[in-house]
């Protein structure tokens, strides 16, 4: 009173993760979680890690957009743990609000192969089984491979990392069928409405973004749901916590055994290294899994991939599904991956990715064919992200440790003070382990 004016030309807003997670408390809402309509919630946005997609993908659409013929991308970032810490939602959320990372269906193509591959493995297969790479007919149907060559007797690590299509198949076909394949999926967290015709094992069958980092995301948390969420806290304006996730949501479930898991990231480990995403690859020999996806025609790109850190879903495609510029999985969706995840792993304490030998960095990641730059560094064509650095790793971990030592001791009373004020340094330096190193 007056009004004061704000520019708001340089504000930089999650708006298409705002919209989800708007739609999330308002689902929270109608299932009963709380009963006030005036709230304050905090939501799961890494700013730092959204600026960063949002940039990267602007930069892979500027950049090769034109010559792909792609016009829009969309990108998911799941934290092992389920917080959804990144949102894309298209290119422009000033020219369209539609949230292509939440709401577009689009076919997957090669990257639905997950859950066909995690159905054969919780049923007795193992990355070194054997299986015939040859013409197959299903009901009048004829998948080809990729170049419509044949392999013969191959391995499913070694189907899985060529993205071979006839295996699928035929997994699907002789051994488990396509119910199966469906249950699958819909366990791993998947809630799109899923087709079981013959063709789902290729990924024919409509998923959204959000669904498939969803999914992958099981892979880094040992087969365990992944819990995505976007609403962390609702509270009241009281300050009284209405909704809590840790507190209200209940425990994750097993969704896929230890040795099925292990098996899967044994052979999604390999894709970045042998297989058709080695531009995926991460610098410092972080160990990155994940899988490629092309649909027909190249109307959808996609790669989905996962560290012990982080799962990231990245699609590119038009919204009129018209084909792009023979744009694979492997392409631009991989190089757009490394360029984000790059920057998201830059001064964090690495998790590993269960199950796999050497899930930590031991040195180079060897045996990886990506181009190089002349002064070695990988040449994925798009320019590296940096993050701020704030806090080292260890720096970090020591302040955790004397956050949950502090919530551990409660409040003091009365009488606890007096004891406390009498033996404070003694008690405090007990109490609290500090690093030598630690600043």
């Amino acid at each position: 009173n007056p009004a004061t004016v704000v520019d708001r030309a340089d504000a930089k807003a999650p708006d298409y993760f705002l919209d989800w997670a708007f739609d999330e408390v308002q689902r929270l809402a109608q299932a009963g979680k709380f009963h006030e309509h005036s709230v304050v919630v905090r939501t799961t946005i890494d700013m730092g890690l959204q600026q960063a997609s949002e940039s990267a993908m602007e930069s892979s659409l500027r950049e090769y957009g034109e010559s792909y013929k792609a016009k829009q991308g969309a990108l998911v970032m799941i934290e092992n743990g389920g917080a959804v810490r990144a949102m894309v939602g298209g290119r422009d959320y000033g020219e369209s609000q539609f949230n292509r990372a939440a709401r577009a269906l689009r076919q997957p193509g090669s990257s639905f192969k997950l859950y066909t591959y995690s159905a054969a493995m919780e049923n007795g297969f193992k990355p070194e089984s054997t299986i015939s790479d040859a013409p197959i007919t299903w009901n009048g149907w004829s998948p080809q491979n990729y170049g419509r060559a044949y392999k013969g007797k191959v391995t499913l690590l070694s189907a899985m990392a060529q993205s071979l299509n006839t295996v699928p198949v035929r997994l699907a076909k002789e051994y488990l069928g396509t119910d199966l394949i469906v249950k699958t999926a819909k366990a791993f967290g998947v809630e799109t409405p899923l087709r079981k015709d013959k063709t789902i094992p290729l990924g024919t069958s409509e998923m959204t973004v959000l669904d498939q980092a969803t999914g992958y995301a099981v892979m880094p948390a040992g087969g365990m749901q992944s819990r995505r969420h976007g609403i962390e806290q609702v509270l009241g304006y009281g300050g009284d916590v209405l909704y809590d996730f840790n507190r209200d949501e209940p425990p994750a479930k097993r969704v896929l055994s230890e040795q099925a898991m292990s098996s899967m990231n044994r052979i999604l480990s390999q894709i970045p290294v042998i297989g058709t995403a080695r531009k995926a690859a991460l610098d410092g020999g972080i160990v990155t899994a994940g899988k490629t996806g092309t649909s027909q025609s190249y109307r959808d790109a996609w790669f989905i991939g996962f560290t012990g850190n982080y799962t990231t879903a990245i699609w590119f495609g038009n919204d009129d599904f018209t084909s792009m510029n023979n744009m694979t999985g492997g392409s631009l969706p991989a190089a757009t991956f490394k360029t984000v995840m790059d920057y998201a792993h830059q001064g964090i304490e690495l998790r590993a990715i269960p199950g796999i030998d050497n899930p930590l960095p031991t040195g180079d990641h060897k045996g990886n064919a990506v181009a190089k730059k002349k002064d070695g560094t990988p040449d994925t064509g798009l320019q590296a992200l940096v993050r701020p650095r704030s806090l080292s790793a260890e720096s970090t971990r020591l302040l955790r440790q004397i956050a949950g030592k502090l919530k551990e001791a409660g409040r003091l009373g009365p009488a606890t003070a007096k004891v406390a004020d009498k033996t404070t340094t003694g008690s405090v330096t007990e109490a609290l382990p500090v690093s030598s190193k630690s600043p």
